[in-house]
């Protein structure tokens, strides 16, 4: 999946700074920050609805819509998928945090 999602970044990237007539990727980017959280929490929803379905076939669809849609957005803001893979890499290594991770700050 690295090499795809590379591929897809590398894409997404290419686009950013080219005006390709009939692109989605450069409508994206043209139109900024707010259609593109927006159509992140459009597909973040139809993946939801979609598992809730029990459709697989569905769910991978709008996944993959997802994933695109959160590529775009972090290519907008400069993040790398390195520093994505660094943080799940960090992530990875802890283990038992279960508690910790479900604490609230009742401060806040």
């Amino acid at each position: 999946m690295n090499d795809t999602m590379q591929e897809l970044y590398d894409t997404v990237l290419n686009r950013k700074g080219s005006h390709t007539e009939g692109s989605y990727t450069c409508y994206l980017f043209d139109k900024g920050i707010d259609k593109i959280l927006k159509k992140c929490g459009e597909e973040c929803s139809e993946v939801i609805i979609a598992a809730k379905n029990g459709d697989n076939s569905e769910t991978i669809l709008e996944i993959s819509d997802l994933l695109y849609h959160l590529t775009v957005l972090m290519v907008n803001e400069g993040i790398s998928l390195d520093d994505v893979n660094a943080e799940l890499a960090k992530r990875s290594e802890k283990s038992g945090n279960l508690k910790t991770f479900h604490q609230t700050d009742k401060n806040s």
